[in-house]
């Protein structure tokens, strides 16, 4: 692996990524910088979020509509999430069922050296009780 150089740019979008509350989008995490006069692109916040997601630094994954999520990440190895479609809030999950399913699974058709992705999206309880609370929900 070749060892990047670290800029003030990418020091500053490490910062911002830490600074966010949950998963954030390139684009979000680039308009809170823009906010800030930082002179940085969205071209320099995608290969920031990319070096430190490749370093593990940070997660990534997908999004319900696709679009690539990022968060500061506080544990090293693999690890999933619980990731509220609302508010944004993620809890970090040990999931050996999925472990042993996703290694079996692969077994039983052949493959090895298996890998996955598995993150679990819904609503946290605070959004949940927000949600209940609407007049619409309380007309049920």
């Amino acid at each position: 692996m070749v060892q990047q150089r670290n800029t003030w740019q990418r020091e500053r979008v490490r910062g911002a990524l830490s600074d966010a509350q949950g998963f954030v989008s390139a684009q979000d995490l680039h308009a809170a910088l823009r906010e800030e006069n930082t002179g940085i692109g969205l071209a320099t916040v995608y290969r920031a979020l990319a070096t430190l997601a490749a370093a593990g630094e940070a997660d990534q994954l997908q999004s319900p509509d696709g679009e690539a999520i990022y968060r500061a990440c506080s544990s090293t190895g693999h690890h999933h999430h619980l990731i509220c479609r609302s508010c944004g809030t993620a809890v970090e999950i040990e999931a050996h069922a999925v472990e042993e399913w996703a290694q079996s699974t692969a077994a039983a058709n052949g493959f090895t050296q298996a890998e996955h992705v598995v993150d679990i999206f819904g609503l946290c309880a605070a959004c949940t009780a927000r949600a209940a609370d609407t007049p619409a929900a309380r007309d049920l």
